[in-house]
């Protein structure tokens, strides 16, 4: 396995990401010049190594379990850390799916045929070098591993130190991957190392780093803002919203907030504050309280009215993701109010409105500026692989480049090829 233990008090960080890089830089000029044929190789040696390895994987993952055993993380984070045979299997799966997409490289975006006779064609390649910086949740280290191999990026992994033992064998997996394919291993890195100070000496690599891209809590991508140097694709929080308008059927409308809220509460995908109109809030909020046993209710003024039991909410609430069982409540007069508190307090990651009134849907559609806005369906489909991506990399939250669920098509840059006969410009 092509990674180090470096002791933090003896090696210079600086020194080790240094040497990620320029062994990085190098293994991505090879694999953009890779065919298409060996690069999906590497990502189906890869599917059946992680499955060989499933018993590793695990054993592994326990450890990293057992080293927050005890430590003040919530439910939602242990979630995340854990891997199960179900999972480690979705995350073979997700290769083999990525491996059976088209090509993202080398495709003619647009072509221009110039007057003087030059032709132009714009056309897609890697990005380069990605530095990949993520919290607690193991399987990201495949995807965002897998995502990079199909566009031809090579990529530093910076794994939570939660789930570095985890992240070990993920990653020998994906080595053995490429090197079964004939292609160089260093495409895929681990910072095999705990200390938080390589998280800053990738964020500085200027000659090596071509995109940095964060996927955690606020204080991680908070940490990036400030310490980047290089450019950054930033994945914010989920504090996303449902909007129960009052044309929606009440019965669709409680099975979506539920799923919304309560399939998996860990993931930035979940609704964290439903927002109901006034007309149907007292008929609604009680069935769906009924429907929500296990899930804890912060409401307005209007909505504990209603639900007296429920906990009052707080100025707070309105822009929290809670990622566990709390959901706010929010009643609003109308669709405009509805409209206007979604779009004051969504982190602009993924919204929805249930509405049987299409007119009111559209509207919603087009006022609310989230990455993802959904009509009648569950916010936790807001994922890569559910957009048919096979994975993700992350939901892009700014408007730069991408936006929304990132798979490898998403990974892409380009350039000009221009075409010419001699032409010489006056």
């Amino acid at each position: 396995m092509n990674t180090m233990h470096p002791d933090p008090k003896t090696t210079n960080i600086t020194a080790v990401i240094d040497d990620l890089g320029r062994r990085a830089k190098a293994a991505a000029r090879d694999l953009a010049m890779a065919s298409t044929q060996d690069r999906n190789r590497a990502l189906t040696e890869a599917a059946a190594a992680l499955r060989a390895a499933t018993d590793d994987i695990l054993a592994a993952n326990a450890k990293d379990l057992d080293s927050i055993a005890g430590s003040d993380k919530d439910a939602a984070f242990v979630d995340r850390l854990t891997l199960t045979d179900d999972r480690v299997a979705a995350m073979a799966d997700a290769l083999d799916a990525i491996a059976a997409q088209d090509d993202p490289l080398g495709r003619t975006l647009a072509t221009f045929d110039r007057p003087n006779g030059l032709k132009i064609d714009r056309v897609s390649v890697p990005i380069g070098v990605i530095a990949m910086i993520y919290e607690s949740r193991p399987n990201v280290g495949s995807d965002a591993g897998a995502l990079c191999i199909k566009s031809g990026n090579a990529v530093i992994l910076r794994g939570g130190s939660e789930s570095l033992h985890s992240s070990r064998v993920i990653v020998d997996c994906l080595a053995r991957g490429l090197v079964a394919a004939g292609l160089p291993r260093d495409a895929v890195q681990l910072v095999d190392t705990r200390d938080r100070a390589a998280v800053k000496a990738l964020l500085h690599s200027i000659d090596t780093v071509d995109l940095a891209i964060p996927r955690g809590g606020r204080g991680l991508v908070s940490l990036v803002q400030r310490e980047a140097r290089v450019p950054t694709l930033l994945h914010l929080d989920g504090n996303n919203h449902t909007y129960v308008h009052e044309s929606a059927d009440l019965e669709k409308a409680i099975g979506l907030v539920r799923n919304a809220k309560m399939r998996r509460t860990g993931i930035c995908g979940a609704t964290e504050c439903v927002v109901v109109d006034a007309a149907i809030a007292d008929t609604f909020l009680p069935k769906l309280a009924a429907a929500m046993p296990d899930c804890e209710l912060r409401g307005d003024d209007p909505a504990r009215r209603i639900l007296p039991d429920i906990t009052p909410a707080s100025d707070d609430d309105w822009h929290t993701e809670y990622l566990s069982n709390i959901m706010s409540v929010r009643v609003v007069d109308d669709a405009a109010e509805g409209i206007a508190f979604v779009q004051g307090h969504s982190s602009g990651h993924t919204d929805a409105i249930v509405a049987e009134d299409k007119a009111t849907a559209r509207r919603f559609m087009a006022a609310v500026d989230s990455a993802v806005v959904m009509h009648n369906a569950s916010t936790q489909f807001s994922d890569g692989g559910e957009f048919g991506m096979g994975a993700e990399i992350g939901i892009a939250t700014g408007k730069m480049h991408a936006r929304g669920p990132v798979g490898a098509e998403q990974l892409t840059s380009f350039k000009y090829l221009v075409f010419g006969d001699g032409q010489q410009r006056d």
